[in-house]
């Protein structure tokens, strides 16, 4: 039996695309956070990703909180936190 070996780069790819395509209630966000996001038109981390934190914040009843809760969310699932600047 043989096989065909597939390219790491394709696998990665693969991994990405498929954590960007993830709903926002998939990565562990309360219920609160997902209506919140869901309601400004944020469905996916592509589309989360796509958000400033003041967009982000600009969300009613969206504070600081909720912002570190998405930052812990995204991190989870390999994504890093913005750096503050200096």
């Amino acid at each position: 039996m043989t096989r065909v070996p597939l390219n790491h780069a394709e696998l990665a790819n693969q991994g990405m695309k498929d954590r960007l395509e993830m709903s926002t209630a998939e990565i562990g966000l309360a219920v609160r956070t997902t209506n919140c996001l869901e309601e400004k038109g944020v469905f996916t981390v592509d589309d989360l990703l796509h958000c400033t934190r003041e967009d982000l914040l600009s969300i009613s009843n969206f504070g600081e909180k909720t912002l570190d809760e998405v930052y812990k969310a995204l991190e989870e699932i390999g994504f890093r936190r913005p750096q503050a600047p200096r």
